[in-house]
């Protein structure tokens, strides 16, 4: 116990699935939590699940308005900043040939832009309060070639290489701040429950990926929020920039 004790972390899309387990995590180590999420009443539930060292806050990813307030909310509640977890985003089930340039710009919005904003305001804070750790959440859909995915691929492929790109940024103005990537794989949680529903009249190469994304031993919540937990940490204060696939080997084959 006590992992992240004397740490201020804020978690987009803590409502559910992989943001609140991971929400759940850091507290249960000793954190003090901020809940993020464009759903103010599940941010409420999932912050009164945590006890008194937590706070909902409603936040859009996508609007750099709301994530200025976000930071400056968290600082006035709890004093600092030392833990930011990018988990916010979301999914559209098209290949190329079928995604919407309106499509793609909302999936860029808050997958790509959510991290970019997330990590540009929280490093002034992480440095005011002597350093910390960004956890980006990608994809295995951002290290590997996902047909179904478009425009889901393409975020992810941009938050992981933005997320080197600010670890890259942090070690060469010695600012005591490290950011990571998570590549998840079929998570059981609630977006990738609903994906079925997502891929109905969908061509051989979308039932075949998913068909892989979801087969083998089931990926839980938890896996993630545990490996969140570590890269928060000090006991992963030597990893920086790195990028770890949580997938049962799916992309090993």
């Amino acid at each position: 116990m006590g992992r992240v004790s004397g740490k201020v972390a804020l978690v987009t899309g803590g409502a559910s699935g992989l943001g609140r387990a991971t929400a759940h995590a850091l507290a249960r180590e000793g954190a003090k939590v901020v809940v993020a999420d464009v759903n103010d009443a599940g941010a409420k539930q999932v912050a009164g699940e945590l006890g008194g060292s937590a706070l909902a806050l409603r936040l859009d990813v996508a609007s750099e308005v709301d994530w200025q307030r976000a930071i400056a909310e968290t600082v006035r509640a709890f004093g600092g900043l030392h833990v930011l977890v990018n988990n916010a985003g979301i999914v559209v089930v098209r290949s190329i040939e079928d995604t919407t340039v309106e499509e793609l710009r909302r999936v860029l919005a808050v997958n790509v832009e959510g991290v970019f904003l997330g990590c540009k305001h929280a490093i002034p804070a992480m440095n005011a309060a002597g350093g910390g750790s960004i956890v980006n959440l990608s994809s295995t859909a951002g290290l590997v070639g996902t047909p179904p995915f478009a425009a889901y691929s393409a975020s992810k492929g941009a938050v992981r290489l933005l997320t080197k790109t600010v670890a890259a940024h942090c070690l060469a103005l010695a600012y005591p701040i490290r950011c990571n990537s998570i590549h998840p794989g079929g998570m059981d949680t609630p977006m990738v429950q609903n994906l079925p529903g997502a891929i109905a009249g969908a061509g051989p190469s979308t039932v075949a990926v998913l068909g892989k994304m979801q087969g083998g031993p089931g990926g839980q919540p938890e896996d993630i929020a545990n490996l969140a937990l570590f890269l928060a940490s000090d006991e992963a204060k030597h990893i920086n920039g790195a990028e770890i696939a949580v997938d049962a080997g799916l992309t090993a084959t």
